[in-house]
């Protein structure tokens, strides 16, 4: 079996990169806020990666920024987490969770929001964002659904309502 690589996105992988989640999530209005995300303020080019495997892009994530209410500060949301349901656990979500994980610490980031899986995340670190003091953007994500990470520039200051930037597909 080839080895995955997990590398920063190009302009190049963008098809495959929206194959990869129409497939991961069967429905094409997440890869569409995927390309929305990329023409925000909020996108980071350096913190979108790829799992590549015998050169095709097979997994995808990014972390993009949001903003805390009532604070200038902003935190990283990490959205989507796809990988092409034929590659579906051999560790390469894992992978690509790590990476974009390490880069943001690298990077000085305080924390990462998610609103997935409660099952998956804590892998990675996540808990209840509570806990960290950040309350959801809507009341319609699932218990125990809405999770953070604190990273190494983490505050415990930066607490408040986390907002989705305008135009974001919201539940």
């Amino acid at each position: 079996m080839p080895a995955v690589v997990v590398r920063v996105e190009k302009t190049a992988d963008f098809d495959a990169i929206t194959s990869v989640v129409d497939a991961a999530f069967g429905d094409p209005t997440v890869s569409a806020m995927v390309a929305w995300l990329r023409e925000s303020p909020g996108y980071v080019p350096e913190l979108a990666f790829v799992a590549e495997e015998a050169g095709h892009v097979v997994g995808y994530t990014m972390l993009s920024y949001v903003a805390v209410e009532g604070t200038d500060r902003r935190v990283l949301m990490l959205t989507p987490m796809a990988v092409r349901p034929d590659r579906q656990r051999r560790g390469i979500g894992t992978a690509l969770g790590r990476a974009a994980l390490a880069a943001a610490d690298e990077r000085g980031e305080p924390l990462v929001v998610v609103e997935g899986i409660p099952a998956y995340y804590p892998r990675f670190g996540f808990r209840p964002a509570l806990d960290l003091g950040l309350l959801p953007p809507t009341p319609n994500i699932p218990e125990g659904a809405w999770m953070a990470i604190a990273l190494a520039g983490y505050d415990t200051a930066l607490r408040g309502r986390v907002v989705y930037p305008a135009g974001f597909l919201v539940p």
